[in-house]
């Protein structure tokens, strides 16, 4: 197989990203937050796989028609920040004024987030909480915490989408990636898992997606504090 076919397969492979968010809105649509959640861990494993692939077929340099950094983001705002938010608020974990003011906070902070070009850190983290709120409410959606909470959360997050707070890659950041890695994969078992029992609060992946999430929220900021050895 030519390098260019393989490269253009990559662009439609992050293509099926977009079929996936249509499935996780008619989901949501229904009301099936459970399936809703699996299109999106689908979709999630997805963006993890295409990068990889993208850069390993230089795809920029061998199927240049297409923009694959273009593609990524649009579906990326789709299934990342766009259904989340929606889920959170059709959901009645946030109602009233304080659904309206976490969905405006959500969408409007993440389109400014993902359009800045210093998004990016020298080690290939996030600077700044990179709008993955599909995590973020999945756990919400698990958890279950009263409604404070989510906003304290979703107020935080928002917040720090603008501040120099690291967030790692768990791919590309090479610092701990050892740990990182097997952590966001872990993640996805567990959210696949407590999305299929449809979030039963005695299931041991509710556990798991707390664990896993508080290390990949909070290892960026750790690394700042604990300076790499030369």
């Amino acid at each position: 197989m030519q390098i260019q076919t393989k490269a253009l397969a990559v662009h439609l492979l992050t293509a099926t990203g977009a079929v996936l968010s249509m499935l996780a809105m008619l989901a949501a649509a229904d009301g099936e937050w459970a399936l809703m959640f699996l299109w999106l861990v689908f979709a999630f494993v997805v963006d993890g796989v295409d990068g990889p692939l993208a850069r390993r077929y230089d795809v920029k340099r061998n199927f240049a028609a297409y923009d694959g950094v273009l593609m990524d983001l649009i579906i990326d705002y789709l299934t990342y920040v766009f259904i989340p938010a929606f889920a959170l608020f059709q959901s009645g974990l946030l109602s009233g004024w304080t659904g309206w003011l976490a969905i405006v906070a959500i969408v409007y902070g993440s389109v400014v987030y993902f359009a800045d070009t210093r998004m990016k850190t020298l080690d290939n983290s996030f600077a700044g909480f990179p709008g993955c709120w599909n995590m973020v409410v999945l756990v919400l959606f698990a958890v279950r915490p009263h409604w404070v909470i989510i906003m304290a959360i979703v107020i935080a997050l928002t917040a720090a989408m603008f501040s120099n707070i690291k967030f790692v890659h768990p791919v590309r950041t090479e610092r701990w990636r050892a740990i990182s890695l097997p952590m966001a994969v872990l993640w996805v078992l567990f959210a696949a898992r407590a999305a299929w029992v449809d979030f039963h609060p005695s299931s041991w992946a509710i556990w798991g997606l707390v664990i896993t999430s508080v290390w990949l929220l909070f290892a960026g900021a750790a690394q700042q504090l604990i300076p790499a050895r030369r």
